[in-house]
């Protein structure tokens, strides 16, 4: 089996079950897992597949791949970006952490941080800072989405509209090359847009993956944000936008 056939084949057990398994391909064609690992590299470098901790799934378009899968996707990536993040929180500050893995990176970042008041609709970010005792956490009360600990929807929005923090780190799911950035759940969305209107600075934590993923709902622009931490951005178009809107961006 040649390489077009093989990436054929990984394309449609993806899309067919859901994810495709390096292990379990390798052995169905007769070939390494090597083989299979670097097929599968090309596959989500051309948009085609997206890498999950052991394999890969189909691209997200409508819906969100699973909270495991999420974690272990562009691990040590998203662990520079939060101590990239993390570096701009002074002591003594209030912030907002949202829903996402890579803003529950940035709360285990925060840990050497002092006298911090931190506001969060992500149980998991509350779980986190729980173990920084001059960490004060507020939770935003709303419906619990028992996939990821995320607290989306009215509630949730009206608590947070009683507050005002000096910085909002948001995470998302896909960012447009228009510099539009995206999620799945308009009850998230509902949530994250009143942490933006009750932020002083607001900072926007994704690596470049999210440049190849699609998601159906708006949150806000990146002209809305004072600072981009990401590894990498995919259009040169994109960088000279952020110039224009004075969003800066760090590289971690």
């Amino acid at each position: 089996m040649d390489t077009s056939q093989r990436h054929s084949y990984l394309h449609d057990v993806a899309a067919r079950e859901g994810k495709v398994l390096a292990t379990n391909a390798a052995e169905a064609l007769g070939v390494a897992v090597q083989t299979i690992r670097r097929d599968i590299r090309q596959l989500c470098a051309a948009g085609l597949l997206e890498r999950i901790h052991g394999g890969a799934v189909p691209p997200s378009g409508v819906s969100n791949i699973g909270y495991g899968d999420r974690r272990a996707l562009n691990r040590e990536v998203k662990l520079r970006i939060a101590r990239r993040a993390a570096s701009l929180i002074p002591d003594n500050a209030s912030l907002f952490l949202n829903i996402g893995t890579t803003t529950e990176a940035v709360a285990h970042a925060l840990h050497g941080h002092r006298n911090l008041m931190v506001l969060t609709n992500n149980l998991n970010v509350a779980n986190i800072l729980a173990n920084n005792p001059t960490c004060d956490v507020v939770v935003a009360g709303g419906s619990l989405r028992r996939a990821d600990g995320g607290l989306v929807g009215d509630l949730a929005a009206i608590a947070i509209d009683r507050f005002k923090v000096d910085f909002a780190i948001i995470g998302t799911s896909a960012i447009d090359l228009s510099g539009d950035i995206l999620d799945f759940d308009p009850e998230e969305v509902r949530v994250s847009q009143a942490v933006i209107k009750a932020a002083r600075s607001c900072v926007l934590v994704a690596d470049s993956s999210k440049f190849t993923r699609k998601a159906p709902v708006k949150i806000a622009s990146l002209a809305q944000m004072q600072h981009f931490v990401t590894d990498r951005i995919l259009s040169e178009a994109l960088i000279n936008k952020c110039a224009d809107w004075n969003t800066r961006i760090l590289r971690a």
